[in-house]
């Protein structure tokens, strides 16, 4: 089964915060997935960033999904395992 090993970010614009601060619009455009195969890229969107993406991105490590028990999260530190048919967007 293939399991997401990283997260892929981009930031896609600014925002002002309440406190009056500039801050970065960040959205997640995609994953890394470890395969039989070896690693494999999925980009679920191309983002569309004021002035026009840079094609710049940051890999980070997944976050645990929301549904997860917290002491399981706290337990384990591999990341959530990737379902194709659970994750898809269709």
């Amino acid at each position: 089964m293939a399991r997401i090993i990283k997260e892929i970010s981009c930031s896609v614009g600014q925002y002002t915060n309440a406190a009056g601060e500039q801050k970065q619009r960040y959205q997640r455009i995609g994953s890394i997935i470890e395969t039989k195969i070896g690693p494999m890229l999925k980009l679920d969107v191309i983002p569309l960033k004021e002035g026009s993406w840079d094609g710049w991105a940051y890999l980070n490590d997944p976050k645990p999904k929301d549904d997860e028990p917290v002491r399981q999260r706290t337990r384990s530190t591999e990341p959530p395992p990737y379902n194709d048919l659970e994750d898809s967007p269709f």
